[in-house]
Parts: structure tokens; sequence; C-alpha cells
């Protein structure tokens, strides 16, 4: 019965817009009990550059369907 209820209960707006696993990849403290090594800071690179693309595109269009329609 409690997951019934759990998964019928509705995101709030700050939830559903809330940054969570993006902003945390973003804005987190270096831990010093993590690895690191050249191939790792590539790909984190890398895949920050990927997400800011990918965001900058999802802006445009919604820009482009709304404004310059």
């Amino acid at each position: 019965m409690e997951n019934e209820s759990d998964e019928n209960k509705k995101l709030s707006l700050k939830e559903f817009f809330s940054l969570g696993e993006v902003g945390s990849y973003f804005f987190r403290r270096k831990d010093p009990a993590r690895p690191s090594n050249i191939n790792l800071k590539m790909m984190h690179g890398v895949n920050k550059i990927s997400i800011i693309i990918f965001l900058a595109a999802v802006i445009y269009f919604l820009l482009k369907h709304f404004l310059w329609t």
C-alpha cells in the first residue's frame, strides 16, 4: 500500500526543475579518495561540454518554437 501512494504522488514544479544529479556533477568538491588521471579528466570535460551544448540546443529550440513562430 505504501508504494502505491509514493507512485501516485505528483512532483511539484520545484522538484521537477531541480538540477539534482546534473547540478552536483558540475558543482562538487574534489574528493581526495577518488582516483584522478588524465583519462578521467578528459572524459568528464567532454561530458560537461556535451551537457552544456545539449541544454543550449533545447533552449534554442524552445525559443524558436515559442517566440519566432
